[in-house]
């Protein structure tokens, strides 16, 4: 599966086992067969043996979250 995300403004934090929880943001997107999807990522990062200007200045950009990102449906997470 291919998927094309955007990154929002959006961050959500994620419960985990023990009381515990992780701040991951809202990317939204849809698959190469135009289904739309959600991402929750907690974490991006890239080689750094890279030249990294353009992604650094990318990972900044951000837009407004869609309606859809209000709410996750169970089904969602893996």
């Amino acid at each position: 599966m291919r998927i094309t995300i955007e990154s929002t403004t959006k961050i959500v934090s994620i419960e985990l086992a023990h009381g515990q929880s992780i701040e991951a943001r809202v990317w939204e997107g849809e698959t190469e067969h135009g289904v739309k999807v959600q991402c929750l990522i907690p974490r991006i990062a890239a080689l750094a043996n890279q030249d990294l200007k353009q992604f650094d200045a990318e990972l900044q950009e951000q837009r407004a979250p869609t309606a859809g990102a209000q709410a996750f449906p169970l089904r969602m997470i893996i």
